[in-house]
Parts: structure tokens; C-alpha cells; sequence
């Protein structure tokens, strides 16, 4: 695996450090309420790196529609954006999970939709094994690349040190841009 990325929220600069990078994700909302007050200068600054671009809601307890038109309504989409939901709050049941990556699937065909959870969510929380398109696991082992989970995943978030870093399932840029083009997850 060669493909690595980082990701962003409102705790990092505008203009963060691209270089060895080939994707971003970026945290635009949570709740209904919070809205990321950086994230359109840290997608630009993303985009003008040439790097793959996601963009992540950090799920809390409430209404699940409420919250998909809260994100949904941010975003400009352009061909190639991944949409992400960040699974973390114990209050939120597998369920909702599950509703908000099927409702944002729904009203955003093209454009991938994963669930970023950590190994613990995911081996004690989930109940249905459903991660919309893929599964970015987080799980600081010190095994980069090498989550301790038997299912598919396609990043594996290893630290936070410096900034949270992944690496993606893909043997190159090319592969990862093919696949949130919306092509057939890689072999």
C-alpha cells in the first residue's frame, strides 16, 4: 500500500501540509448544529494539492434525516468527493448508522459513501456489518496497513501523531481516484 492521507478539522490549520499525501478527509459537521468554520479553505487547500477530497459528519444522537440535510446541505459535490460518516458517539445505535449511510447513498448517487468507526465499534457496536461502500477503520496498533479486524476495509487510520494518518487499500493515486469516481472497489 502506497496511497496515504490525513484528516482535518477545525483543530488544524487552513493550509495544512500536503506533501506525501494523496487524499484529505475533511470534517465539515456534527449534530445539526456545528458546521466547521475551516472547511471550505481546507478543502481548497486539498484540491489545489491535487489530493483525493472527502468530507465526514460526526454523528450524534438525534434525528438521522436532520443530520444528513445538515451535511448535505455544506457540501458542492464534484465528481470524485467521498462522503463519510464518523461513527464514535456510544449514544448513537447501530441502526442510525446504518439509516444515515443508506439515506446519503440515496441522494448522492456517484459519489462513494463510507463509515469511519474504530476497531471497537466495529468488532462490539456493529450488528449488520454495513459501511455503505467501505470501511475506514481506525485502530492505532502500530501496525500501519494492518488493522486487527477480519471484514474488508479500505483505510486503516494507524495514528494521530502528528495528525490523524491513513493508509488506503489501493496500489496507487490512480487506483483511489479510479474507485471514488465511483468504479468497482479494487481487488
Amino acid at each position: 500500500m502506497t496511497v496515504k492521507g490525513i484528516d482535518v478539522s477545525s483543530a488544524q490549520p487552513e493550509k495544512y501540509q500536503t506533501s506525501g499525501s494523496d487524499f484529505v478527509f475533511i470534517k465539515i459537521t456534527e449534530g445539526t448544529t456545528y458546521t466547521n468554520p475551516k472547511w471550505v479553505a481546507q478543502r481548497k487547500t486539498g484540491r489545489d494539492a491535487g489530493l483525493v477530497t472527502g468530507f465526514y459528519h460526526f454523528a450524534r444522537p438525534g434525528p438521522v434525516t436532520d443530520q444528513v440535510d445538515h451535511f448535505l446541505s455544506k457540501i458542492n459535490l464534484v465528481d470524485g468527493d467521498v462522503l463519510i460518516l464518523d461513527w464514535e458517539d456510544a449514544r448513537v445505535p447501530n441502526s442510525w448508522k446504518d439509516s444515515w449511510l443508506r439515506q446519503v447513498q440515496q441522494r448522492t448517487p456517484g459519489h462513494k459513501t463510507i463509515l469511519y468507526c474504530n476497531r471497537d465499534f466495529w468488532l462490539h457496536r456493529d450488528t449488520t456489518s454495513f459501511a455503505g461502500d467501505g470501511l475506514w477503520i481506525a485502530q492505532y496498533n502500530g501496525k500501519p496497513g494492518q488493522p486487527d479486524i477480519k471484514g474488508r476495509w479500505l483505510f486503516h487510520q494507524y495514528t494521530d501523531k502528528p495528525i490523524d494518518t491513513s493508509l488506503g487499500g489501493f496500489k496507487d493515486r490512480t487506483e483511489l481516484r479510479t474507485w471514488a469516481r465511483h468504479a468497482t472497489v479494487p481487488a
